[in-house]
């Protein structure tokens, strides 16, 4: 029986997560559910899927782990079993049924799985998902399922004990480094953005499938080849098979788009008893392509596999596929060595983010949450997001939303910034998690590329490892990493989605303190902030794709009410560093500021300012890696989002709220990007275009205005940008422009425009950092006008507000912009957006600009 499952297991990642099988006699098994804590009698209602933590949470049993220090409250939870408990109803015409599946999505993640007194299964991992046939072990009428969840600090105490050396996952604030041993989300165990709370729970669904005849356990639309004539692919089906004879079947391979049928294949087969595998060859005429954000629409096909007996379908599947060709183009070059994706043959800049989970607690993702997720990503002009490998791999509505928004996915396999054991139980349980998760994933065409870990390498050779552990223990993470990396995961990406790169780790080569390795690879280019160098370093230091870099800010005041009060309103609170994981985060804030910007003495104008400054410091990286392409491809920054209110480097805060960042990457990620910057005594235009168009017949246009709105000075060109490149069009010192003092007193405006006179993009530039502008007191005229869900703002001064900033006390309210400095005599429209805006009520909007904070 044990082999049995372990063969469900590692085979069923199709069936788990399949598009249906057969869901007319499919029920599922999340309702009902009571828990209590072991050795208790103490029994509660639960939430499947959840987590323990949720429904302590919910039974007020536990303070609220995200207000306050209340983190170090909540740390007994995790050293405590767990039950729950649930009872079904079986009827006599479903056990009639050939065969029966339960299905376990997620389960966090030591547990034992009982039903009907029938030990089922014991888990030990939480990336995968268990199916185990129950036909024998169900009842007709009330069944019982019941499964006991093992501490995961207790479950690995022993490991640790006997190990002899404490790993260097320093991110788990513990002092016991206990996550290693575990293949749960190693952020559960805290990190530098992150509160501790490690979890367990049934976090995914639960499912119960009556089958006759045979279960579709995978199905792997493959593509051979693709040109603009023909698509050729082969749908690689496994089928298990659980009648005792042969059986005579038909498959029906369909393929359509957009409701029109393109092409369709019926085949009969027979099938054995058992494993069944078949191929069964389609070809689609004139394909149309899936194309990243930015390119084009990513085109999704439906293709749909059903399997009759006697014309009646007994199991079906559905996958959507987006036909097109990925490529990591890693090769040695003039410069050193390349490192870029190549979209349907045409070189992509890759502009995006690092994606953490996006909750501490992940069952309270949602649907809604996943799509504002990704509106998020797509206005912001992204093509590109990487799953970092310290969190999970992610739910299939995450990488569906993908596929259907055009944004690329570097995924990172679950090991970040400590190295791991190598043992035969561990190495069997990586080996699962592989299999399960690149069966899972491998349909989708959003997934770009697979890289096994996060910066263990970097750590091996240049975190200070070496002279902390004795030289065999030295030897021996080396030995264990070339086993994970180098040896089991390329296996599993070959064997089941081989025309998929892999990368064995992030950063390849390169480290940001070695500028002899700047030329190779992708680089995490922490110059910026943790070796404290400036902005403008970015226009130098360059790397061939930069897929980490950041820098750190305060989420906005409405966010950090959430998890403090007016008392706890100072830089270096007890709350405050509660909510900072980065031990030198607040200061270094603070240092940055002091270079650019005159530091507030109010904590909430600080608050603004550090935004201000993060979205400002961070375009500044953006455009300088866009500049200097083709040596740079691309720009992934860190980090994206928030698992919880935090001090930290997101884009985007716990709640849904856009900081400034978010905002400064929609503009510098822009298709069409006008770019000026100084460079030796000048003030260089570049135009920097995505575009996969030669655009000719354009206008710059360039203004010298002062902060009162007085035009001093014009000069309009004639230009024209290649597709897919970066150009400089104009050079004019600075001298020319303006005087020392001028220069504190004007700004330049840069038009772009086409043969009708239509605005292809602007910008905004100002010689000298904003503490030394002479920025004169405003104030700023508003009129609002609201309407049911959204409100419209018109702001008009009669002199320069920069850096103007709208709040709204209404969590994740969306803004069409933010951050942005409103000229002299401007009338600038602003539409807020949110469910909680009514019309007929005056909802509370304030403003603030960076002359009110002197």
């Amino acid at each position: 029986m044990r082999r049995e499952i372990l063969c469900w297991l590692i085979c069923c990642s199709s069936l788990i997560y399949g598009q249906g099988t057969d869901s007319s006699k499919m029920i599922t098994l999340n309702d009902g559910w009571t828990f209590a804590q072991a050795n208790t009698d103490k029994w509660l209602a639960a939430t499947v899927p959840g987590t323990v933590h949720q429904d302590l949470l919910r039974h007020q049993l536990l303070p609220n782990p995200f207000y306050g220090t209340n983190e170090k409250k909540i740390q007994w939870v995790e050293n405590e079993d767990w039950e729950y408990k649930s009872t079904f109803v079986v009827t006599a015409e479903q056990l009639a049924c050939d065969g029966a599946l339960m299905t376990f999505e997620g389960i966090d993640t030591y547990a034992d799985i009982f039903l009907n007194g029938s030990l089922l299964i014991k888990t030990d991992n939480m990336f995968v998902g268990y199916s185990v046939p129950v036909k024998e072990v169900l009842r007709q009428g009330e069944n019982k399922l019941h499964i006991v969840f093992h501490s995961p600090i207790k479950q690995t105490l022993p490991q640790w004990e006997s190990n002899g050396f404490n790993y260097p996952a320093d991110n788990d604030h513990h002092n016991k480094h206990l996550s290693i041993f575990t293949r749960k989300a190693p952020y559960n165990y805290g990190w530098d953005w992150g509160i501790r709370m490690v979890t367990c729970g049934i976090w995914r669904p639960i499912t119960l499938n009556f089958y006759n005849i045979a279960t579709i356990n995978d199905y792997h639309v493959k593509q051979l080849s693709l040109t603009d004539q023909a698509a050729k692919l082969s749908n690689d089906i496994e089928i298990n098979c659980i009648s005792t004879k042969e059986e005579a079947v038909e498959i029906i391979v369909s393929c359509s788009l957009k409701g029109n049928t393109v092409a369709t294949v019926r085949q009969g087969i027979t099938l054995t008893p058992g494993k069944n595998k078949i191929q069964i060859p389609v070809e689609i005429q004139k394909p149309t392509r899936w194309m990243p954000n930015g390119w084009g629409d990513p085109t999704l096909y439906d293709f749909s596999i059903q399997m009759l007996l006697q014309n009646k379908v007994f199991a079906e599947k559905h996958h959507r596929i987006g036909l097109r060709t990925v490529r990591l183009i890693n090769e040695k070059d003039k410069d050193g060595e390349s490192y870029y994706f190549e979209v349907n043959g045409i070189p992509m800049f890759a502009k995006g983010a690092n994606y953490i989970p996006n909750d501490a607690l992940l069952p309270n993702m949602t649907t809604e949450r996943y799509q504002a997720l990704f509106r998020n990503i797509k206005e912001a002009n992204m093509n590109m997001v990487r799953v970092w490998g310290g969190g999970t791999y992610e739910d299939n509505r995450f990488y569906d939303l993908a596929d259907e928004n055009g944004i690329l996915i570097w995924q990172d396999f679950m090991f970040a910034c400590t190295v791991y054991p190598a043992d035969p139980t561990f190495l069997k349980r990586v080996e699962q998690e592989a299999d399960y998760n690149i069966k899972r994933l491998r349909n989708h065409a959003c997934l770009a590329m697979w890289c096994g870990n996060n910066e263990i390498l970097e750590g091996l050779k240049f975190w200070g490892w070496k002279p902390r552990f004795a030289p065999e223990v030295y030897e021996q993470f080396y030995r264990n990493y070339d086993k994970l990396f180098r040896e089991l995961l390329p296996a599993k990406i070959k064997e089941l989605d081989d025309d998929r790169f892999y990368i064995h780790t992030s950063p390849y080569f390169a480290h940001w303190g070695r500028p002899d390795s700047w030329n190779t690879g992708d680089i995490h280019n922490w110059g910026i902030w943790y070796g404290k160098k400036s902005f403008e370093t970015s226009d130098t230091e360059l790397g061939r794709f930069i897929s980490e870099f950041g820098f750190q800010s305060f989420p906005e005041m409405k966010t950090i009410a959430t998890f403090a009060a007016p008392e706890d309103y100072q830089i270096e609170s007890d709350v405050m560093n509660a909510h900072q994981k980065s031990s030198i985060g607040n200061a270094l804030i603070r240092t940055y500021m002091e270079r650019n910007f005159i530091v507030p003495k109010k904590f909430e104008d600080f608050v603004y300012v550090g935004l201000v400054l993060q979205g400002q410091g961070m375009r500044h990286c953006f455009e300088a890696h866009r500049r200097n392409r083709p040596y740079c491809m691309g720009t992934l920054y860190w980090q994206l989002n928030d698992s919880w209110p935090v001090v930290s480097w997101s884009g985007i805060d716990y709640y849904g709220n856009w900081k400034a960042l978010h905002y400064q990457a929609k503009r510098a990620f822009a298709p069409l990007l006008i770019n000026p910057i100084h460079e030796n005594g000048n003030l260089n235009v570049y135009l920097l275009s995505d575009r996969l168009e030669k655009l000719t017949g354009l206008t710059l246009e360039m203004q010298l205005i002062d902060f009162k709105g007085k035009k001093l000075a014009r000069k309009s060109i004639p230009v024209e940008i290649p597709a897919n490149t970066s150009l400089k069009v104009f050079s004019r010192s600075l001298s020319e422009w303006a005087n020392e003092t001028l220069r504190k007193e004007c700004f330049l405006q840069f038009i772009l425009k086409d043969k009708s006179e239509h605005q292809l993009a602007q910008n905004i530039h100002f010689f000298v950092p904003t503490k030394d502008l002479t920025l004169p007191q405003t104030d700023i005229d508003c009129k609002v006008k609201t309407l049911e869900g959204r409100c419209e703002v018109i702001l008009t001064s009669s002199r320069l507000a920069k850096d103007v900033f709208i709040q709204i006390p209404i969590q994740g309210a969306h803004f069409s912009d933010n951050f942005f400095d409103l000229l002299p005599n401007e009338s600038r429209k602003i539409i807020i957006t949110s469910p909680e805006i009514h019309k007929g009520e005056k909802p509370e909007i304030t403003m603030k600009h960076i002359r009110e904070t002197y």
